[in-house]
């Protein structure tokens, strides 16, 4: 019900995840990050301790597939589960489960990784990771939103999106650390994008 990216910028020490959805309130649930650590995005029929033990797991210095396999084993639902796990090492972590409602998938790049459920075709995580690319000078929030905002535009959720959000954190550059959020809007990655801009 949900599309997002989770991303690691080496060069300014930057973690950031970016999601939009049919539902309100997503800020509350699918993304989670931490300075220095890693960054999560748990969504599907979304299970919200993924995200919070799994960033417990990271500071203990497990790999991002050494969190996602106790994550999965310890959930009996995990085939109703997407989870996308990134390290501050720039390791990767991707789970789409079986039972998640499609369209469903994910896809790995360098450094980010992103996926969707319940969308309109592959096509959107694909224009998603074709824009994060593109934009390879520019900081991580705004790459973030550029490639939350293309997968929009190639249909995004099947049900319409309603709700955004963007939050990253940086070691470097205290001017990279943001949590925004846009809840029942007509166009929430638009607002997004206007208040990354403000900010």
């Amino acid at each position: 019900m949900t599309f997002s990216i989770v991303a690691l910028c080496k060069k300014t020490s930057t973690l950031g995840v970016a999601t939009a959805t049919a539902n309100p309130y997503v800020r509350e649930r699918v993304p989670h990050v931490e300075k220095g650590i890693g960054a999560i995005a748990t969504q599907g029929f979304t299970n919200v301790s993924y995200g919070i033990k799994g960033l417990e797991l990271l500071k203990k210095g497990y790999s991002p597939r050494e969190v996602l396999k106790v994550l999965l084993n310890e959930d009996p639902l995990y085939e109703y589960r997407q989870v996308l796990i990134i390290d501050f090492n720039g390791r990767i972590a991707a789970f789409t489960g079986r039972k998640t409602l499609g369209w469903k998938g994910h896809l790995v790049g360098n450094s980010y990784v992103m996926a969707g459920n319940i969308l309109v075709s592959e096509n959107v995580i694909k224009e998603m990771a074709r824009t994060f690319e593109k934009f390879s000078e520019k900081q991580l929030p705004e790459r973030l939103a550029l490639a939350l905002e293309a997968g929009a535009k190639a249909g995004g959720d099947k049900r319409g999106i309603v709700s955004a959000a963007l939050v990253t954190s940086s070691l470097q550059n205290a001017n990279l650390n943001f949590d925004i959020r846009v809840d029942f809007s007509k166009d929430p990655i638009r607002k997004l994008r206007e208040m990354l801009r403000r900010t």
